[in-house]
């Protein structure tokens, strides 16, 4: 059997989930299964239809909670069935379905409706797997429930055409979230562009449908496939309700928010069916991605808290306990394209005094590559730039302390190439029309299997032979002209699955295959970050703009997303390049601590005390690394609400905890605010180490964590760009 969309695959290569035991129960009096993960519970059973209804999404129900066996819910009128009024799990579309559906599928006779029932089911440990068939056709559809002790559900599908016909499957999505009728819902999303990506939106929902998607072909700057409803009113950070969710999906993909005439609530996600089709001959199978979704009473706080725990415990390569990501320093700001040995060389001895641990060359080491213009495709190393190979800098390198990265940008290709010239038909194009240049590349048709082998085989060639710690993977252009014209007419929009499966299967392997290897991913910024790149990659680069103040929002927006351990975060230098704002150099570290710092300046231009503050801060970090990589984060003062911003970060036990406070600009002599802290052991005394003992007014040695999240830390912030740190050991 071809299988066409081996997605389960891919994922059980990734590793296996560890979930808690006994999370699912099932009455079979009333047909209901009680799903159970971290505080949360999800209640779903078959109705008087035989669909598959959503009962409750919320707060974790004790034992011995029952439900009576769902019922469609009456048509409000003709304009409105029952299909329309009950919030179904999974639905296809027919029956006069007005809303988004789950699945919608043509066949040969012209036929599109599409009347799923329930079959069986069947529950093993934390996972759910229930079959539905179409009333009339031999059209199966396998959905899985999946329950992750930090309090995540994942879903997804799978679809199966058991009979003798082909069909084409228009639009396959992962799942549909109901939620209770409310007034009072409003959602909140990420936004953005380059530049400025993680731009948080929040706005009350109303009647009718919002649309967040990327159609182009990757995650995007645009929007990110992450989304959270809350109560008007009644949520903030530290309380009230809040359902959130993400997609595992690095292709185009869309989520529907909904409501309804009756104030419900549907969130319907998957890849995108814009410009898709996807043909099923007998026995073959489409996978979707998995959609991942939590509940919390406990505020937006608690959201990123649970969706961090539960990246780096069940989704990224070295979960549960992710490796603490090194310092790095990168040399793309002081050389661009002109780099050499001797060059990289000195910059990796000045980044090893610095207390850097992994050095990574930028672009412009391979090919003719001397401007964007060129190059790319072609992954030799340059001859005239380094005429003994890496080797060399390698060396040297690993004796000054540090490991070596480098960057690539695998799935890229520049007309002016020896790989172009030669494989011209290997670049995503529709023949005979024109193909659309970005950053002087396009892209390479990831979707063919010579050109996923080609990549495969010349980065294993490339880490094979280096000793290479590290790839900075990049990814700097979106989609155009996505033909795939060397499959029948019928196959061709299958390249938006299998682009992305062969890009999963490519880093899988290269992970296999080199166990010590970390990869970054990287677009352009934040272009690809999601949930399911995140299996194969370690870390993640937010954004290009590396402005410490822009970077203090965009990082905000970011951990509402993801854990700040993903997120790489530079020390640039001044006036940077994108706003040509001056900001003193420890604002710009502080700023990069809060995430895994990096440093990306010119250090050969950098002054003996520019390397002394560097230094010390350096040592800094490190001591309080653990903690913020691998703690939880509590957003104190958000930096879009006013001139401040402060984020705390405490490990699990309590026992330690790092403050950073921010002031981007005094007004009036106005003091800074007061910091109340949060999470700390009320009963427990903790010693208080400041960065500056200056910027902190009246601190004791020790205070009750009952005080500190009481009567909270008063900083002596001042003027424009003042920013400091605070530690917090427990001592008894």
């Amino acid at each position: 059997m071809r299988q066409l969309a081996g997605l389960l695959s891919v994922w059980l290569l990734a590793g296996t989930y560890s979930f808690s035991q006994n999370a699912i129960s099932y009455d079979a009096s009333q047909h209901v299964w009680q799903i159970h993960a971290g505080e949360m519970s999800y209640v779903l059973g078959v109705n008087d239809k035989k669909a598959l209804q959503t009962i409750y999404w919320g707060p974790r129900l004790e034992k011995g909670a029952s439900f009576p066996t769902p019922k469609q819910l009456p048509e409000t009128a003709s304009f409105d069935p029952g299909v329309a009024t009950t919030p179904l799990e999974y639905v296809g579309w027919g029956g006069g379905l007005p809303y988004e559906p789950t699945l919608k599928i043509s066949f040969p006779d012209g036929n599109r409706s599409l009347l799923l029932e329930y079959v069986d089911a069947k529950v093993n440990g934390d996972a759910l797997e229930i079959t539905m068939k179409d009333a009339l056709t031999p059209i199966y559809v396998r959905l899985f429930y999946q329950a992750a002790p930090q309090g995540i559900l994942a879903r997804w599908s799978r679809v199966e055409n058991r009979g003798k016909e082909k069909i084409t499957v228009e639009q396959a999505e992962s799942a549909t979230w109901n939620l209770a009728p409310r007034s009072t819902y409003e959602l909140s999303s990420l936004t953005g562009r380059w530049g400025a990506e993680w731009q948080l939106q929040t706005e009350a929902m109303h009647q009718g449908t919002t649309i967040l998607e990327s159609r182009r072909g990757s995650t995007s700057h645009q929007t990110n496939p992450w989304f959270a409803i809350a109560s008007r009113g009644e949520t903030t950070e530290n309380a009230g309700p809040v359902w959130f969710g993400e997609l595992g999906w690095s292709g185009s993909w869309r989520i529907t928010v909904e409501q309804t005439q009756a104030q419900r609530v549907r969130i319907t996600g998957g890849t995108n069916p814009f410009d898709f089709s996807y043909p099923l001959a007998a026995g073959e199978s489409l996978d979707t991605p998995k959609f991942y979704a939590g509940y919390t009473a406990k505020g937006h706080g608690e959201a990123s808290r649970i969706l961090h725990r539960f990246q780096r415990e069940q989704i990224l390569p070295q979960r549960p306990t992710p490796r603490l990501r090194p310092v790095i320093f990168n040399s793309w700001e002081a050389t661009e394209f002109a780099v050499d040995e001797q060059g990289q060389i000195a910059l990796a001895e000045k980044a090893a005094k610095l207390g850097v641990e992994r050095m990574v060359i930028d672009d412009g080491w391979f090919g003719k590559r001397n401007n964007d213009r060129a190059g790319l495709g072609d992954w030799n190393v340059n001859p005239e730039k380094f005429p003994s190979g890496l080797k060399p800098v390698i060396d040297r390198v690993h004796a000054l302390g540090m490991d070596f990265g480098i960057w690539v940008e695998p799935e890229m290709v520049n007309p002016d190439s020896d790989l172009y010239r030669k494989h011209p038909d290997w670049a995503m194009n529709f023949p005979g029309r024109p193909r659309s240049e970005a950053r002087n590349q396009l892209l390479l048709n990831l979707a063919r299997k010579d050109v996923r082998d080609y990549v495969f085989s010349f980065l294993d060639k490339l880490v094979s032979e280096n000793d290479i710690a590290f790839l900075k993977w990049d990814y700097n252009r979106n989609w155009s002209e996505p033909g795939w014209d060397v499959v029948p007419l019928d196959q061709q929009k299958e390249i938006y699955v299998k682009y992305v499966e062969n890009l999963y299967s490519i880093l899988s392997d290269l992970r296999k295959k080199h166990p010590k290897l970390e990869i970054e991913s990287c677009s352009g910024g934040g272009g690809r970050v999601d949930l399911g790149i995140l299996q194969y990659t370690d870390e993640v680069w937010p954004s290009d703009n590396t402005d410490a103040l822009d970077r203090l929002v965009i990082q905000d927006g970011f951990t509402h997303a993801y854990s700040p351990n993903l997120m790489m975060a530079w020390v640039t230098d001044v006036p940077n390049f994108l706003d040509k704002r001056v900001i003193p150099l420890e604002f710009r570290f502080l700023a990069a601590m809060s995430g895994s710092l990096g440093i990306g300046g010119n250090l050969n231009k950098w002054s003996p005390d520019d390397m002394s503050t560097g230094t010390r801060l350096t040592t800094f970090y490190k001591q309080i690394r653990p903690v913020v990589q691998l703690g939880e984060l509590h957003r104190l003062m958000q930096p879009e609400e006013s001139e401040t911003n402060a984020v705390q970060y405490i490990t699990a036990d309590r026992s330690s905890a790092v403050v950073f406070a921010y002031l981007h600009s005094q007004h009036y002599g106005r003091p800074f605010p007061t910091i109340r802290l949060e999470g700390l052991d009320p009963a427990a005394s903790y010693r208080l180490t400041p960065l500056d003992a200056a910027k902190v007014t009246g601190l004791p040695v020790e205070r009750n964590g009952s005080q500190l999240m009481g009567e909270g830390v008063q900083f002596n912030l001042r003027g424009d760009y003042d920013a400091t740190a605070l530690r917090l050991e427990r001592i008894r």
